[in-house]
């Protein structure tokens, strides 16, 4: 037993919903293989854990434990209520039964640290009752976290809407960026959504540290200027990404076929479709991508979902995404494309040889994967803060191209298919896949045994180890 008690342990409270829980999932990954620490999730919920957030976690190491806190109801509000703020609801309401779950942990378990998601600051109140150290996991880039932090700031300088600010915004050594391209939370100041990213951004000083999923030679700048600020409010800065799955939960699996599909194709020939896991088009949308794709005359493989008329609603219709498509879409595009509905093992398709691009909704956890299996981008942002991603990608790391928005709200058939061929065909293509290649050593390296990533994670988990006396 006493050996047990030397193994340090800490507690993780990752926020509702898959983007959030898999680099957590790899977060404790690391920390388990690599510096031996005993790791705890409590899951917030508002009724039966999804089938794949318990998969995920099924999978993990026997030293990987996880409590699903007592289900939260949220049946008092609408149902238009935004996803964002039934999240912080959900962790919220679920502060008393973390505090149940750290009651019996810290009586048996010697608990270095408590890591909330972004969304979970409410937690380091309960985290001080046990005097435990707090810490937030930032899932997104440095320039997402450098608005979190300064917006208390911007909020009291604005008191018009981001959107209408006459000059793009110029956070500390990032790009500059136009106040519509900001994050969705930040775009109505009047909602509910927005007031309660205000309240826990002016909560981000109270955190111990931030553990941030990016990398040094990815956003060298605004790193420094996080770690340099020189501004008691910015708590110490960890960069420890990129933090991505390796694809082995897929188990080699290929049920759509795509891969053996793939292994016809010549290398570096074909354009990877997706729009991650929450991203769904309209149906105009849908019918313009379909037409742009055959327009361009490049290999392509599409894993094509319902279309919504809201992004982030549920696929509840039951069809068959490929009844949506162009009429005779398939038959014409048949042999050059390869169209699989719903689901495709996105990482072992960005790995396999014959795949030359990935048009992505640039969700951060499809980006990190993208860079680490050195495939350039379009970028296709919808939701969350994916036009920062997006804004970066193109004009800062030039890795990406992005697709013009017509004033209707669509990206024309004519314009998706000049900026395939441009990926593919093009010399601006060329670059960007030099500049890819460039990206993916670097996320190698930041990762190996000497890397920089690696070093930061060292150092957490070395004071980590101090706090129980290890």
């Amino acid at each position: 037993m006493d050996g047990a008690k030397q193994t340090p342990h800490i507690v993780i409270l990752p926020a509702p919903g898959m983007g959030h829980l898999i680099p957590l999932v790899e977060f404790a990954k690391r920390f388990v293989f690599h510096h031996d620490f005993s790791i705890t999730f409590t899951i917030p919920t508002d009724g039966s854990p999804i089938k794949a957030q318990k998969e995920i976690l099924d999978s993990l190491p026997k030293c990987i434990d996880t409590i699903f806190l007592s289900p939260v109801k949220l049946d008092d509000l609408s149902k238009d209520t935004k996803v964002e703020t039934r999240i912080y609801l959900t962790i919220l309401r679920s502060l008393p039964s973390l505090h149940d779950a750290l009651k019996v942990l810290t009586s048996t378990t010697p608990i270095a640290a408590l890591v909330v998601d972004l969304f979970g600051t409410n937690a380091f109140d309960v985290a001080r009752e046990f005097n435990l150290p707090s810490y937030i996991f930032f899932p997104t880039t440095a320039m997402a976290l450098s608005l979190y932090l300064h917006l208390p700031k911007l909020d009291r300088l604005h008191s018009y809407e981001y959107r209408e600010l006459p000059e793009p915004l110029k956070l500390p050594r990032c790009v500059p960026i136009h106040g519509r391209d900001l994050m969705d939370s930040v775009q109505d100041k009047q909602s509910k959504v927005y007031t309660w990213t205000l309240y826990h951004s002016k909560r981000f000083k109270l955190a111990d540290g931030i553990l941030l999923n990016s990398f040094t030679e990815m956003e060298a700048d605004a790193i420094k200027a996080l770690k340099e600020s020189g501004n008691p409010n910015v708590p110490p800065i960890y960069p420890i990404g990129p933090l991505t799955q390796d694809g082995s939960r897929d188990d080699g699996s290929d049920i759509s076929g795509c891969l053996r599909w793939l292994n016809d194709q010549p290398i570096g020939s074909v354009l990877f479709v997706s729009f991650g896991s929450g991203g769904a088009l309209s149906r105009e949308q849908l019918n313009e991508l379909a037409s742009g794709l055959e327009l361009s005359e490049q290999r392509f493989l599409w894993v094509v979902k319902n279309p919504n008329t809201t992004y982030l609603s549920a696929q509840s219709t039951g069809e068959d995404p490929l009844t949506f498509l162009p009429k005779g879409f398939l038959e014409r595009t048949k042999g050059r494309g390869l169209v699989v509905p719903s689901w495709a093992p996105q990482i072992q398709v960005l790995n396999h040889v014959s795949t030359g691009g990935f048009v992505t909704h640039c969700g951060w956890n499809s980006t990190l994967e993208s860079v680490v299996h050195g495939v350039p981008l379009i970028a296709w942002p919808l939701y969350a803060e994916q036009k920062m991603n997006a804004v970066m990608l193109v004009e800062d790391l030039k890795v990406a191209l992005r697709p013009k928005v017509e004033k209707n709200g669509l990206v024309g058939r004519v314009e998706i298919a000049r900026v395939v061929k441009c990926l593919f065909e093009g010399g601006e293509g060329m670059s960007l896949r030099k500049r890819m290649r460039m990206l993916k050593d670097a996320a190698s390296k930041v990762l190996s045994e000497e890397g920089s990533s690696r070093e930061s994670l060292s150092e957490v988990a070395h004071k980590w180890k101090s706090q129980v006396g290890i």
